[in-house]
């Protein structure tokens, strides 16, 4: 089936065939633990600059299998970007960032309790911004701890306090049980934040690649409930089109650390049926945008989310949604976070870190 011939995918099967079609599996294209480095992540669009590359090569040094081959649980214990950006730290004698404090608490999700982590920037006082943050992991795999740096980062960038929470996954939990999370851990925050030092009068929602699809819902939800609107949305190479025919999910469809195939297998893990690809809470493009918060959306060249991010800009600026859009070329999906080893990294987090500012009055 050739890939570019889909429109919408309709069903999970669909969307397994359409990534196979555009992404056939070679031993050069592979990452498993045979193989002693990651393959150049060179593109039509560009290669992986040197800081970024040395992220892939060690990955793969790691022994990590393809996520797309394995079950959720597997996957679960392969190693991630964070591992590899924390190996690298330690072989540069980086030391960990500790300037910003942290504290583990739970919130009320929409179906019992999650685990959240606050993180307090230095000199925080008691009526301090607060910004939930929202990790990625495709719904399935990933937990706090893997997008660390993330929220560390956006924390001391923005002065705000950051809660970044966890979520039910999938399988175990399907769509929309995340997304449901999202909301309720919104509406957590604004009901608690003064105790942990925060103002529910300032509040903004951010995550990276699904928690960034998820914290543009998060505004969405905000809006049709009638809610306190967030004050700015940060998205980082957001889930957002459905679309498995966009060009980056065709060029870049053997990129690391996330390929087309992957996003198949993500999505046929989440949905509780194969109707919901098209959901608009996950068809972020086919929702209705319009009154929206300001939204930033940052993306990477060598990344098959590429467009998802692009398309979603282009439809909230339509909607008169006040939209940033900034791409980092020469860095892959993930590199958001990995500050202390990729220049770009530390860029986007200052970036990132500047709207929150401005949004929230720092």
């Amino acid at each position: 089936m050739n890939a570019r011939s889909l429109a919408l995918v309709g069903a999970a099967s669909a969307l397994a065939l359409a990534v196979t079609a555009c992404s056939p599996k070679t031993e050069e294209n592979k990452t498993t633990g045979d193989t002693p480095a990651a393959a150049s992540q060179t593109t039509e669009a560009g290669k992986a600059d040197a800081d970024m590359q040395a992220v892939l090569d060690k990955l793969a040094s790691l022994g990590g299998k393809p996520i797309e081959t394995l079950s959720p649980t597997e996957a679960r214990a392969q190693p991630t970007p964070a591992d590899a950006v924390k190996a690298l730290m330690t072989e540069k004698g980086l030391a960990p960032d500790t300037s910003v404090t942290t504290k583990d608490i739970t919130y009320a999700s929409a179906a019992g309790s999650q685990k959240a982590r606050v993180y307090t920037p230095a000199g925080a006082g008691t009526n301090t911004p607060v910004v939930l943050y929202i990790h990625g992991g495709g719904w399935v795999i990933a937990d706090l701890d893997t997008y660390d740096g993330g929220a560390r980062s956006l924390a001391k960038e923005s002065g705000a306090i950051v809660v970044s929470i966890e979520y039910r996954h999938a399988p175990e939990a399907k769509f929309p049980a995340a997304h449901d999370d999202a909301i309720a851990a919104y509406k957590w925050v604004l009901a608690n934040a003064k105790s942990f030092g925060g103002d529910p009068t300032r509040v903004a929602v951010a995550g990276e690649s699904a928690g960034g699809n998820m914290a543009v819902n998060v505004a969405i939800a905000a809006r049709d409930q009638k809610l306190a609107a967030p004050k700015a949305v940060i998205a980082v190479y957001p889930v957002a089109d459905s679309n498995m025919a966009t060009g980056s999910k065709v060029s870049k469809a053997t990129a690391k650390p996330l390929n087309t195939p992957m996003l198949a297998w993500f999505f046929t893990n989440t949905l509780a049926n194969p109707t919901q690809a098209t959901d608009p809470r996950l068809n972020l493009v086919g929702a209705d945008l319009a009154g929206l918060p300001p939204t930033t959306i940052i993306l990477a060249e060598i990344d098959p989310l590429r467009d998802d991010g692009a398309n979603l800009a282009d439809k909230l600026k339509a909607a008169g949604v006040q939209t940033d859009l900034k791409e980092y070329a020469g860095v892959t999906h993930e590199f958001f976070g990995m500050g202390p080893v990729v220049a770009d990294a530390k860029d986007a987090e200052a970036y990132a870190g500047s709207k929150l500012k401005s949004a929230l009055g720092l």
